[in-house]
């Protein structure tokens, strides 16, 4: 029988091959012995898809296993994004939510993530719990989900106008849709497709139609996978910045007016400084263990707490659900602030930058030259590397044992392990080495201070490690 294992966050598989119906009601009979014990007299739980191949269908099968549990299930008619089902579990007083989304990873790929009462994901201590109830045996399900739906166990909600309505309540939307801004919207053919235009009505679209085949490419909001959108927002000449989002819409990607690309590490520098600064907003600044370090830098300048988490927003979350946290977010794109969930979101962190551009008139550069300003220019950017499985451990054994001294001309002032290895440089330079707990591929990550000095960090680690 195939070992269901929960990676940094949920459990994902290729669909057809890992990914069955009967693994998935397997995981789902897990949660529903997880969440009976969370509340044994009147359990609830939010389920969603987003717009993955058998998202439907998947979510049906959840339902089917839990509602026979006797834990009333409230599920989406349609896709939604992975915000949705953790602000609905927050604001229907759920116990827990399911999304079933495999998020930025290959179309190939569906998944099983798991959202907490308080609208985030699941802490590691209760996704334990879950894989612990984990057994081989295949529940069996007497009713059929239109069965369910009939005696009111299982209950649609709109949970799309829910996040709207909340939207509408937390933005300055009337400043938004002023004319004097265009905006640009890539939803990856992801979850977010119907919730952008219904905000901001005129925003310029791509890939906002149904593909459950992203068109072959992994929707992960990286630059790399949006070349049609960047070329859009180049040629277009009047387009003020562009929005792209992942799968299940959780992850940010941004773009200036020019089509080129701002990272997570800049995004979240410029939220310290809006914010702080622009809104007199304090608490703690909670970050991934692969971002840059000019976040401490700024953190430092503004007496602001900064702590550092091992990576996967679940550890990002605990924090933000226990400590006054002001922004929580990771290098690949997922980031969340204070007023809303603790939970990422890229849409909401999207408005959240075009409601600082038109709060203040500036531009994304301009705005991006105060934080250079401030902490100095930087670039971090980042290898995938497709390698066996048995390179890919002796890499990360050799990491173990310091055997690393130096990569190239890059010689290793000092190293930390809080999750990977983070090899520091000279000159604030540094070089990182992880293996992805989502995807098979060995990550290495470098910052410098241009993109051109990162890439050559990278080539160089890239050659000493592959030799």
């Amino acid at each position: 029988m195939y070992t269901i294992k929960f990676g940094t966050d949920g459990w994902r598989a290729i669909i057809a091959k890992d990914y069955t119906v009967d693994n998935v009601k397997r995981v789902a009979l897990a949660t529903a012995k997880w969440v009976k014990d969370l509340n044994d007299k009147d359990p609830s739980v939010i389920i969603g898809h987003d717009c993955r191949f058998g998202g439907r269908m998947f979510m049906e099968t959840t339902a089917e296993v839990l509602a026979s549990e006797g834990i009333k299930c409230i599920v989406a008619d349609d896709f939604v994004s992975t915000p949705m089902v953790s602000l609905a579990c927050r604001e229907y007083n759920a116990n827990a939510g399911v999304v079933i989304t495999a998020s930025h990873n290959p179309p190939s790929y569906n998944g099983f993530k798991i959202k907490a009462h308080y609208g985030g994901p699941a802490s590691p201590a209760e996704i334990s719990k879950v894989e612990d109830y984990l057994t081989d045996d295949i529940p069996q399900v007497s009713s059929t989900f239109a069965d369910y739906v009939k005696s009111g166990i299982v209950e649609f909600r709109d949970m799309e106008t829910l996040y709207a309505d909340h939207v509408e309540r937390s933005f300055d939307t009337a400043t938004l849709k002023d004319e004097k801004y265009q905006w640009a919207y890539d939803a990856m053919y992801g979850a977010g497709q119907a919730i952008v235009p219904r905000i901001l009505p005129a925003t310029r679209l791509l890939h906002c139609d149904t593909n459950p085949g992203f068109q072959g490419q992994a929707p992960e909001p990286i630059h790399r996978n949006l070349g049609e959108f960047s070329e859009m927002i180049a040629k277009a000449g009047d387009i003020d910045s562009g929005l792209a989002t992942d799968g299940d819409a959780d992850r940010v990607g941004l773009y200036n007016n020019k089509g080129e690309f701002v990272d997570s590490h800049h995004i979240i520098l410029l939220l310290i400084h809006y914010l702080h600064k622009y809104k007199g907003l304090s608490g703690k600044v909670v970050t991934s263990f692969s971002c840059t370090e000019k976040i401490k830098k700024l953190c430092a300048m503004y007496g602001l707490e900064q702590q550092t988490t091992k990576i996967g927003f679940k550890y990002i979350c605990d924090i933000m659900v226990e400590d006054d946290v002001l922004i929580g977010g990771e290098e690949s794109g997922g980031i969340a602030i204070k007023g809303h969930i603790p939970e990422r979101d890229g849409v909401w962190i999207g408005l959240v930058i075009w409601e600082y551009m038109a709060k203040t008139g500036k531009s994304l550069d301009e705005l991006i030259g105060e934080i250079y300003d401030l902490v100095g220019s930087f670039a971090v950017d980042r290898y995938d590397l497709h390698i066996n499985d048995a390179l890919k451990k002796s890499i990360v054994a050799k990491c173990a044992a310091n055997e690393y001294s130096q990569f190239g001309e890059y010689k290793v002032q000092r190293v930390e392990s809080i999750d990977g290895y983070k090899f520091h440089l000279q000159d604030e330079q540094w070089v990182m080495i992880r293996p992805s707990g989502t995807e098979p591929v060995l990550r290495v990550y470098a910052e410098s201070s241009s993109k051109e000095k990162a890439i050559d960090i990278l080539e160089q680690t890239k050659a000493a490690i592959l030799g």
